[in-house]
């Protein structure tokens, strides 16, 4: 192993709505997730989060709260992630999102999780991490060679 890449999530919420986008390039092509990315050199991932979704969507958010932190480990070398995972209902500004990553799109909560295609640890992690007045989310998520998910262990919040 070669350690772990560090990463954020972001859910932005309004009312009954979530801001996710349905990706365009690998990892997880064609699938609905939450705004995100690495966390680079000398940043926080609280400063990664709020950079991430500035460049993906053109929104500034505020207050973000952290709902959930997840290890992602499988055999393949560059494929151990940590996973810092925020949700906030506080951004300014319109989604003009950066196309490169994906297509972005408000939708409800229950649309997202029931009804369109997500990856197979956001389908365990976002229900939970959505559910704002809970504690945080802890599990660890472990992938075979071809990145399908073997078994994962959720942890006291």
């Amino acid at each position: 192993m070669t350690g772990y890449v560090l990463s954020v999530l972001v859910y932005a919420r309004r009312d009954d709505e979530v801001l996710v986008m349905r990706r365009n390039k690998e990892p997880n092509l064609g699938l609905w997730v939450a705004p995100g990315g690495k966390v680079e050199v000398g940043e926080s991932p609280y400063e990664t989060a709020r950079r991430e979704m500035l460049e993906e969507t053109g929104l500034l958010v505020d207050d973000l709260r952290l709902r959930g932190f997840c290890t992602e480990v499988s055999p393949l070398p560059g494929w151990n992630w940590m996973l810092f995972i925020y949700t906030t209902r506080t951004f300014f500004g319109v989604v003009q999102p950066d196309e490169r990553e994906g297509d972005f799109a408000w939708k409800l909560v229950h649309t997202y999780l029931n009804d369109l295609p997500i990856p197979q640890a956001d389908m365990i992690f976002a229900p939970r991490v959505l559910r704002m007045e809970e504690g945080i989310f802890q599990a660890k998520f472990v992938y075979d060679a071809a990145l399908k998910l073997v078994t994962w262990t959720e942890y006291p919040g």
